[in-house]
């Protein structure tokens, strides 16, 4: 093989995420996944530090998301618009490649260790996006609970989405994940409201 391998990263995760759900994770080795990429166990550990990396790898790409949009968002908008807005920006992301991130879910879903890995990336967002409201001069307590409101938002909104997919029921709208997170926000400001008359 030659030296440079064209989108190799890309390569790799798509073998890996194949691999996995053809025959799961736990059985699938570094070795399978460069082979069915047509690359090297080498070139494998130049990309990823190990095979549950290849289902986590966007994780700084993600946090560049969120926070840039909260870090664009108007100066008058309250900390909850911000987070909306950024978390609305990352349901979009996910929409590029569905198939590929319902795929992705099934994977993690299956697996005990790789959920403990994803409420890792999960916390590494919400203190990426309380940073983030810190920077636009929202109060620290402020800041740490609109970040973990808006990311218990969008894992229930991401659930609905991942529900409805295409061949499943459910209508255009449920499948369109920006819209749900818009409409969980909206009702998360209910459940408070009724709270608030309570």
């Amino acid at each position: 093989m030659g030296r440079w391998e064209p989108n190799a990263r890309g390569r790799l995760a798509e073998a890996a995420l194949n691999l996995y759900a053809e025959q799961g994770f736990e059985k699938t080795t570094v070795t399978e996944i460069a082979v069915a990429a047509g690359l090297t166990e080498r070139t494998f550990f130049r990309h990823f530090t190990d095979k549950r990396e290849v289902l986590f790898h966007g994780t700084e790409a993600a946090v560049d998301l969120l926070t840039r949009t909260i870090g664009e968002a108007p100066v008058s908008a309250s900390a909850m618009d911000a987070v909306g807005a950024a978390l609305e920006a990352f349901g979009a992301f996910f929409q590029e490649d569905p198939e590929r991130v319902r795929r992705r879910d099934a994977v993690v879903s299956a697996h005990t260790e790789l959920r403990a890995r994803e409420l890792v990336k999960l916390d590494a967002l919400a203190s990426a996006m309380a940073g983030a409201l810190r920077a636009r001069g929202t109060p620290e307590r402020i800041a740490g609970l609109a970040a973990e409101a808006g990311l218990a938002v969008f894992k229930v909104a991401y659930a609905d989405w991942v529900a409805a997919a295409p061949g499943k029921t459910g209508t255009a709208a449920e499948r369109d994940l920006p819209r749900l997170v818009r409409q969980a926000l909206t009702e998360l400001q209910d459940v408070l409201g009724d709270r608030a008359l309570a």
